[in-house]
């Protein structure tokens, strides 16, 4: 029986990802920052699951994911799911702030905790969820598709940092296009927009093949294939 714990767990991604988990009778912990939608997993659950309110932003962020772990008896997988990103136009200072702190900030310094905690207790197996937008500066969204790609190679850094130590932990970066969530809910229409069960299936085949990357789904492997061959002084008068 696998112990997971899921960082953003509350909606979107995380939320149908978590569920999948349960129906597979893991001991899920599961942390977000709104309570209301943690309490409902937990109570539709209430043997396979723990649960604590953090906000990853936040300075505790680490000490709490580390009592979650304990209440967990320690743990196997850790998806990483929570993110923040808007379309940004007009380039305003509030939200591209907002977005490093949680898409690097946050980002870093909880896989680092769990890292830490991994390489010291026989290892395990570390899910971060990124996006295809980390593959090219998007005008749209500046600071978002920055910190995907910060996502993404810190991963692949740690993974080369885990090899060198000779440790068993062990990492996916997961990088989906656009999904039918809440998260999307109010930044217009979008193309190719994927549900976000067909998207977690695919994290769940992911974790269980302990792919290194995984693009989801076909149609955005085409697209990311073809994006890295438009060269620099193209794309950015596209």
């Amino acid at each position: 029986m696998k112990r997971v714990i899921v960082m953003g767990a509350s909606s979107g991604i995380g939320r149908e990802v978590c569920l999948m988990m349960l129906e597979r009778g893991w001991q899920v912990g599961i942390a977000a920052r709104r309570k209301d939608m943690l309490d409902g997993i937990r109570q539709a659950y209430p043997d396979q699951v723990k649960t604590r309110l953090i906000d990853v932003t936040a300075e505790d962020a680490p000490a709490l994911l580390a009592g979650l772990i304990k209440e967990l008896g320690g743990v196997d997988v850790y998806l990483h799911a929570s993110g923040f990103g808007k379309q940004n136009y007009n380039l305003d200072t509030d939200i591209e702030r907002h977005t490093v702190a949680v898409n690097c900030d946050g980002f870093a310094a909880l896989i680092g905790s769990v890292f830490h905690y991994m390489n010291a207790n026989d290892g395990g197996h570390i899910v971060s969820v990124s996006s295809i937008a980390g593959t090219k500066g998007l005008g749209i969204a500046p600071s978002y598709s920055a910190t995907k790609a910060f996502q993404s190679t810190y991963i692949q850094a740690l993974e080369q940092l885990s090899n060198m130590r000779g440790s068993k932990v062990r990492f996916t970066d997961i990088r989906p296009g656009f999904v039918d969530t809440p998260f999307l809910a109010d930044a217009g229409r979008f193309p190719m927009l994927m549900d976000v069960s067909k998207v977690a299936k695919d994290i769940m085949d992911a974790i269980d093949n302990q792919s290194h990357v995984k693009v989801i789904d076909w149609r955005y492997r085409i697209l990311v294939f073809f994006w890295k061959l438009i060269p620099r002084w193209l794309w950015v008068r596209l």
